[in-house]
């Protein structure tokens, strides 16, 4: 089944609304309606609702490689993050207090190549009223596309950062069906993903191939 990057995009947005938009018995119709346009201005400057990332993204870059991460995490150098959403270029965590631990988790994470993480709090109702909205952005050095998707230049130098090293210790090699999910983040296609364009996917699909041909992985599993 082909990659609908659009129907995708509008139910995530969907189940984001419903789960960060107060109920009405929560709040007033303008509370509501404030929640929403901040949603609405969270997407169009961050991208898409998603799953997961890719492990090459800065925003959970910090991990250990041997047991690459996903999702924002205490793995990934996170404090108290509790009920949190993702987008394609950020993420919004809503935990009761007010969210210092959040924030000071953010500011102590390493500096990355060709972007930095930041964190504030955000003054809108979202999840609860009695929550803390903390919005955490990755803001790059570089020009994204204009669906949101990172440009090849970008994507394969840092997915070779994260994936070269490993063969000091590797003992086999993965194929691209078993990298794809750490290469394109959720959801994804065969080669596309809400982070990747097609044609970006497929340069990371050949360019994998040829590497874990080299036998320097060790003997491709199967």
């Amino acid at each position: 089944m082909a990659f609908r990057a659009g129907e995708l995009a509008k139910s995530g947005q969907e189940e984001v609304e419903a789960y960060l938009v107060p109920r009405a018995r929560d709040a007033t119709p303008q509370v509501r309606a404030h929640s929403r346009e901040a949603l609405q201005n969270i997407i169009d400057e961050l991208g898409p609702v998603v799953d997961a990332y890719p492990s090459w993204h800065p925003l959970v870059a910090k991990h250990d490689d041997r047991h690459p991460a996903t999702t924002p995490s205490k793995q990934c150098g996170y404090a108290g993050l509790d009920h949190t959403r993702y987008f394609a270029h950020g993420f919004v965590t809503c935990p009761y207090g007010d969210g210092q631990q959040v924030i000071d988790s953010v500011n102590a994470l390493p500096r990355y190549p060709h972007a930095r993480i930041t964190a504030e709090r955000l003054d809108v109702q979202f999840y609860n009223p009695q929550a803390t909205p903390i919005l955490v952005k990755c803001d790059w050095d570089h020009a994204l596309n204009d669906d949101h998707t990172v440009p090849l230049a970008l994507a394969m130098p840092l997915i070779l950062e994260k994936e070269v090293p490993c063969w000091r210790w590797s003992q086999v090699a993965e194929t691209w069906e078993t990298m794809r999910p750490y290469f394109l983040g959720r959801p994804h296609g065969a080669r596309s993903s809400l982070f990747v364009s097609q044609e970006t996917g497929q340069s990371i699909k050949t360019i994998w191939n040829a590497i874990i041909h080299t036998g320097m992985f060790g003997p491709i599993k199967i």
